[in-house]
């Protein structure tokens, strides 16, 4: 849990039970989760954790850039612990988002535009490798 609290002070987030609790799920499990997901994880063992805390934690997360919240599925936002420059793929048989590195950097460049653009999502929608092998 220490690797967990000194991540949050990193992007000067004060560990609580909680945001402690949500960090540590999303660092060990690389899943791209939804807030349900999270709250089902963690509640068994937290009587007290709300879905509005998951909610509000995770909201803290992206604001201070500890955490990217991903768009790439149509009814749920999930979450993205690996911060680092990678895009997401979204698999139409099995709904799981797998993380997609070693693409051309240019992708994530902002382009000179009279836009104030602070940040790109690359997503790509398909078939995984594990379900096109099924």
């Amino acid at each position: 849990m220490l690797q967990t609290h000194n991540y949050l002070r990193q992007f000067s987030i004060k560990p609580s039970v909680q945001r402690s609790a949500v960090m540590d799920f999303l660092l060990k499990n690389r899943i791209h989760p939804t807030i349900d997901e999270i709250y089902s994880a963690l509640s068994p063992t937290m009587p007290t954790l709300s879905k509005t805390t998951v909610y509000n934690t995770l909201d803290l997360f992206v604001e201070r850039g500890a955490v990217r919240a991903l768009a790439i599925d149509e009814k749920n936002a999930r979450y993205d612990v690996d911060i680092s420059a990678h895009a997401h793929l979204l698999c139409r048989s099995c709904g799981k988002v797998h993380d997609i590195f070693n693409l051309d950097q240019s992708l994530f460049q902002i382009p000179q535009t009279k836009f104030k653009i602070d940040s790109v999502e690359v997503s790509y929608f398909g078939i995984c490798e594990n379900c096109s092998n099924n």
